[in-house]
């Protein structure tokens, strides 16, 4: 099946931090009531009109959990269709530059570890950048 295009379908374009500290990843869970509810994936927002990804994604963790962060580098990028939108996702290395992170606009968060990434359920969307973080242990440590 042809994948949507631009012009059959808005797509939405997403920033999303891969947030480490101390050899952890920083994970939220969506609220229950919403899209994809009580799924785990790593936090960010859409984008604004005007607004880089990495703007987008400072402000986007400073307004959901609290916490400024330094975008490193962009790790992949992933279009992905569901049924009624498609969502173009950016993720993005980070490192954690100041504040502990609270869930503001999520239902929970967690800090994981490598081992523990299998134990927790992601949106579709996050398939291929799970398998990345998997066979990527040198992402986990901090180096920067």
């Amino acid at each position: 099946m042809k994948a949507d295009s631009p012009g059959d379908r808005k797509v939405i374009d997403v920033a999303a931090g891969l947030v480490f500290h101390a050899g952890k990843l920083l994970i939220t869970q969506r609220y229950f009531h919403g899209d994809l509810g009580g799924l785990w994936e790593f936090p960010g927002g859409k984008l604004e009109q005007g607004e880089s990804f990495g703007e987008c994604l400072k402000r986007e963790l400073m307004e959901e959990l609290g916490i400024k962060v330094r975008v490193v580098a962009q790790l992949e990028e992933i279009t992905h269709s569901y049924p009624e939108k498609t969502v173009r996702l950016k993720f993005f290395q980070c490192t954690l530059e100041h504040g502990e992170a609270e869930p503001h606009q999520c239902q929970a968060l967690a800090w994981i570890s490598r081992e523990q990434l299998i134990g927790f359920q992601f949106p579709a969307a996050d398939a291929r950048l799970l398998r990345l973080l998997e066979d990527s242990p040198g992402l986990w440590h901090e180096q920067i």
